[in-house]
């Protein structure tokens, strides 16, 4: 490990340098999956009072040596994991040795280069004198413009109303949206914004639910395409645009599905799968398909959810990731559950449980940190449901909700509701009241049209049996909650 005696008098590496591993911080990370202690970060991030958007990329940037220094919020957060270290303990460099670093002059005949009818202007971190902009490294095309020690890029999308600032103003957290800023045209900013967004809007979705954060990310997604209109000035930074915007599609288009505007949500999906089919994304593709499925059975398409899960199975293929499969494979069973075809259903779901079984990998998708063994338990839940199966899906339920990851408040909420209407159908009025009144707390932090959707739906099967004191008791606080809304 690093000494703690390390100072910051050695010189800053040159701007060519390939980064340097943090074999350190792979070493505390453990047998955890970076999706698992990424989660485990942000835990730690709440319980010292921090707001950090941690997720599996960011850990593998720490790793690879992509973040040689966090920005200070992380760095609280991990002196606070491993108390007594100091930051080169962990592995990172002093901070002194990563600022003002020189922008590395003149392109090299190396660098394919996309024609642009403008480019967008280097912005200098907040204190410091333009000319200070970071260089680009060319081995790593996810380098070159948003080290996380200064944040310029995600600064400057917030100035043009950024997907940054509409992230963190979303919804039932009480910060109005600037809309007049938000129609501003975009000019300096880059892909490292257009992913901290996704991340925060990610991060606000698991706390919150969709339905106060929909309207106010369309600004975001607005501005992401007006940087790809404007064109960039290298071909990697063009692909991450793209893959950015990609993914910010999805994320909107997901706040639409979960807020019940299907129709919005079909939209956005169609427009992520369109630029993955232009740019070549399998990876976006695979996604894209993969919520295309889900939504599908939302609205009542089984067949298009089986065959949209499929061409996701096929797009993931060569991606390396067991766990992806898994999920596309339970996207599939969805579709056979909602076509009463037990058998295709039950052959995906083993499908899907082999497939788990495998374990984590480094090349599972960052949007998948939800996909644990809660989810798991979740969605087979709802296709025993489907099915008319109600003990076993009432079973598959409470497993979710007991081993869900605390963070993702909006998928506790909805694995209970599950399990409510599962009890209710299943001829167990008292427990299923039981469990939604546990809903109706939540809802007080969750703002998701398809949980209120749910748990109506049980409150409606509860209606014969409410001459019980806790049928009565969650029925009342059901009647005064919709009467708010």
């Amino acid at each position: 490990m690093a000494s703690s005696t390390v100072t910051s008098a050695q010189p800053p590496p040159q701007p060519d340098r390939p980064p340097r591993p943090n074999l350190v911080f792979r070493q505390l990370r453990g047998r955890r999956s970076p999706a698992e202690f990424a989660a485990a970060v942000r835990r730690a991030a709440r319980e010292i009072g921090e707001r950090v958007s941690c997720d599996a990329r960011y850990v593998g940037r720490v790793e690879t040596g992509e973040i040689r220094c966090p920005n200070y919020a992380y760095e609280r957060v991990f002196l606070h994991m491993f108390p007594g270290r100091t930051l080169t303990d962990l592995g990172f460099a002093p901070r002194s040795s990563v600022r003002g670093r020189r922008a590395r002059t003149g392109a090299t005949a190396a660098d394919p280069v996309v024609p642009v009818s403008h480019r967008p202007e280097p912005v200098a971190p907040e204190g410091e004198t333009p000319g200070t902009a970071r260089p680009y490294d060319r081995g790593n095309p996810y380098t070159h413009d948003d080290h996380e020690e200064s944040d310029v890029l995600r600064r400057a999308f917030m100035r043009g109303g950024t997907a940054t600032a509409a992230a963190a103003s979303l919804g039932p957290l009480g910060l109005a949206l600037d809309a007049a800023a938000a129609e501003r045209p975009v000019r300096r900013c880059g892909a490292g914004a257009l992913e901290e967004a996704v991340r925060q809007i990610r991060l606000l979705d698991d706390r919150h639910g969709a339905d106060g954060l929909y309207r106010r990310a369309a600004a975001p997604l607005r501005a992401a395409y007006a940087l790809l209109d404007a064109g960039a000035m290298r071909q990697a930074t063009a692909d991450r645009l793209y893959a950015g915007a990609g993914e910010l599609a999805l994320s909107v288009g997901w706040l639409a599905h979960d807020s019940g505007r299907y129709d919005d949500a079909r939209s956005h999906y169609a427009e992520a799968l369109a630029t993955a089919r232009m740019t070549g994304d399998p990876a976006l593709e695979a996604h894209a398909f993969c919520n295309t499925a889900f939504l599908a059975r939302d609205a009542g398409r089984p067949r298009e959810a089986v065959r949209a899960a499929q061409a996701a199975q096929r797009a993931a293929r060569e991606l390396g990731s067991a766990r992806l499969l898994s999920l596309l494979a339970l996207r599939e069973a969805g579709g056979w559950a909602g076509l009463a075809d037990r058998v295709g259903c039950e052959r995906a779901l083993a499908r899907a449980q082999a497939l788990f079984d495998r374990g984590p990998a480094g090349a599972d998708p960052d949007w998948m940190s939800f996909y644990g063994e809660a989810e798991l338990a979740g969605l087979e839940a709802q296709c025993w449901s489907a099915l008319g199966d109600w003990p076993r899906a009432a079973r598959h339920a409470r497993r979710a909700v007991e081993l869900q990851d605390p963070h993702f408040t909006r998928n506790t909420a909805l694995y209970t509701a599950e399990l409510a209407d599962d009890l209710a159908r299943g001829g167990r009025p008292d427990a299923a009241a039981a469990a939604g009144l546990r809903v109706l707390e939540l809802l007080g932090e969750v703002q998701s049209t398809r949980v209120r959707t749910m748990l109506a739906g049980t409150a409606r099967v509860l209606l014969p049996h409410r001459g019980a004191r806790e049928v009565s008791a969650f029925l009342d606080r059901h009647r005064a909650l919709a009467r708010t809304a």
